[in-house]
């Protein structure tokens, strides 16, 4: 005789509904040992834009060097705070606008550890100083060298024709030419110097200027023209 099977309880609908509404489990949960560890899923990047941007250690490293260089410029030190300021630019490219007061700064020490020329003293110095200023198109400086050579010694013809150039340079035709006729006139060598002199192309079409070098010069030998004015060209 064949057995039957005793069928299966049904389930209720309080039992059915309780399973099928049972969630399933996240995939991206991951037992560990015992059970302990687990892998939880976070929104990507909102932990980093949130966290406050931080200085770099950097920048303060730099102010610290700058603020160094400050206290030793105070102490008057400008080769040493020159040093540090140089440091602050070479350590620290990125420092931008530090940088600005950093060069402010180092302008000064550079200024004060720059030796001072010692200002031109004999004529033979300022005749030197004076012919270099013309080559330089420093006209009113080397005005100012030769017009003290020519108070101290006022026959100096070389003096006088070098103030004819300076003065020709800077359109003034009147005192070019009269500081001209009194070089002449100390030493007519002035003249032939004068008639070839790309230096006096300013006043050469003056007829004044032309009617100081028509005459014929006669040659002197006891002034001698130490320098000539575009000596260094």
């Amino acid at each position: 005789m064949a057995k039957q099977r005793r069928p299966q309880p049904r389930p209720n609908k309080a039992q059915a509904s309780s399973s099928s509404a049972r969630p399933a489990r996240p995939a991206s949960s991951v037992s560990g040992v015992g059970g302990s560890d687990r892998l939880e899923a976070t929104p990507s990047g909102r932990q980093a834009s949130q966290a406050p941007p931080q200085r770099r250690s950097t920048s303060f490293e730099a102010v610290a060097l700058y603020e160094r260089g400050l206290e030793t410029l105070q102490h008057h030190d400008y080769r040493g705070a020159e040093d540090i300021f140089e440091s602050v630019l070479r350590q620290y490219p990125d420092e931008k606008e530090l940088h600005e007061r950093v060069r402010l700064y180092l302008n000064i020490c550079r200024r004060q550890v720059t030796p001072r020329q010692a200002a031109p003293q004999t004529i033979e110095e300022r005749l030197y100083a004076s012919t270099l200023a013309i080559n330089g198109g420093q006209y009113d400086q080397a005005i100012m060298h030769l017009r003290l050579v020519r108070d101290e010694d006022p026959d100096n013809d070389h003096a006088l024709y070098m103030l004819a150039v300076a003065h020709a340079q800077r359109g003034e035709h009147a005192e070019s030419i009269a500081h001209l006729e009194r070089a002449i006139a100390l030493n007519p060598e002035n003249r032939a110097l004068a008639r070839r002199d790309p230096d006096l192309e300013p006043i050469r079409a003056d007829a004044t200027f032309r009617s100081t070098l028509e005459t014929s010069p006669s040659p002197r030998a006891d002034r001698r023209r130490p320098f000539r004015t575009r000596s260094t060209r």
